[in-house]
């Protein structure tokens, strides 16, 4: 049972977070223009999966030391930075999650999954985001703070989930015709490695706090 009704001001902050374009809504629409609906569920299901360490390690304090460290927070950073630009080139070679199949059951749940759980874990501003973010909706007297701050996380990651499959399943409706236009297929690839790319760059480029 919820200990206290769930703020408007919580669930518009985090609906707004979750639809903004970011790699896990880049991802999950290039599977499911690329795979077909399922495939766009399962990175979905990916993509909120690799919110959870994030949130573990903001519940355990562990957030704490990575907003503070900066040789931690720099290591993490420049493997999501790399993991980015490999999805990029990925894209560009018509290969993995991206590869439009003719198919729409090609393509391999563990491999998605996979895809889509390193994109999120190898943000290191994801830590410092629920650091940042969830302890405003965490009153001080309230009786169990660690639940209330896993209450809300939970909330955000079914929130991210139903978004994100929303991206993915409306991709997955314009498939057909994408495949039957291989021009715009190819600016569409170019378009989502070029996304990626300036993902990275702002990754890479971002302030640690």
């Amino acid at each position: 049972m919820m200990s206290a009704l769930l703020s408007p001001e919580f669930l518009l902050t985090s609906l707004i977070v979750v639809a903004s374009p970011g790699t896990g809504v880049i991802y999950t629409l290039g599977a499911g223009l690329g795979r077909g609906a399922r495939a766009a569920v399962i990175a979905a299901f990916g993509c909120t999966l690799g919110i959870l360490p994030h949130l573990t390690a903001a519940v355990l304090g562990l957030s704490a030391m990575i907003e503070t460290s900066a040789v931690a927070f720099e290591i993490l950073r420049a493997a999501g930075v790399a993991y980015l630009l490999y999805m990029a080139w990925m894209t560009l070679k018509e290969t993995g999650t991206f590869a439009v199949a003719a198919d729409a059951r090609d393509g391999s749940a563990f491999d998605i999954t996979v895809r889509a759980i390193l994109l999120n874990l190898l943000n290191p501003k994801l830590t410092v985001f629920f650091l940042a973010f969830l302890p405003q909706f965490v009153g001080a007297g309230e009786a169990a703070p660690t639940l209330r701050f896993i209450e809300l996380g939970g909330v955000f990651m079914v929130m991210t989930f139903a978004v994100f499959v929303v991206y993915g399943v409306a991709a997955a409706q314009a498939r057909d015709r994408v495949m039957s236009r291989p021009a715009v297929l190819a600016v569409l690839r170019r378009l989502f490695a070029g996304a990626f790319v300036l993902l990275g760059l702002r990754l890479a480029l971002a302030d640690q706090r």
